[in-house]
């Protein structure tokens, strides 16, 4: 999720060389995102109507949800999207956070992508590169985190409906 976390992981992998976006060497690539670079797509993307706030407007109600690239981490986005397009990439390794965001952003990311590659999550709490290397040691295919990864998309959407629509029923009410 952080460059500072994945210039630990290139270091302990030894993939030395450094480009825009990435580091490279020793069969792998390093890159990271920024946090969330891609988000649920604001009420307005469903509907230009849903700018003004209107009380007869409610509940909003996406089916299905969609999701956008963050604005302003467009470059970012972009370039793991050519990374993971790469011939030479066979698979990818979420090592984003160990926990239920952590497997969201890779996920979202991942989708918007269209990636089909198989995956696989790097589950560590040090960044020790002994940790990282344990880590990296015991991968687990990335479908065995699926259930984490539901559980964190139906709390981001459940934070969007509430949000969303709470938001707006009580400014229009008070």
């Amino acid at each position: 999720e952080k460059p500072s976390v994945a210039k630990s992981i290139a270091s302990a992998l030894g993939a030395k060389s450094r480009a825009d976006g990435f580091y490279e060497g020793n069969d792998l690539i390093v890159s990271w995102c920024v946090g969330h670079l891609v988000s649920p797509l604001d009420a307005a993307g469903y509907d230009e109507s849903f700018k003004k706030w209107r009380y007869d407007d409610l509940p909003i109600m996406p089916e299905p949800f969609r999701y956008v690239t963050a604005p302003g981490k467009e470059a970012v986005f972009e370039n793991l999207r050519s990374l993971m397009d790469r011939p030479d990439v066979e698979q990818i390794v979420n090592a984003c956070d160990a926990g239920r965001e952590g497997e969201l952003i890779f996920r979202y990311i991942y989708t918007m992508v269209g990636c089909q590659k198989p995956f696989r999550r790097l589950w560590i709490s040090s960044m020790t590169d002994e940790a990282i290397r344990e880590g990296f040691a015991r991968l687990l295919p990335g479908g065995d985190y699926d259930n984490l990864y539901r559980s964190a998309k139906c709390r981001a959407e459940a934070d969007w409906l509430v949000g969303m629509n709470a938001s707006r029923g009580y400014t229009l009410q008070y």
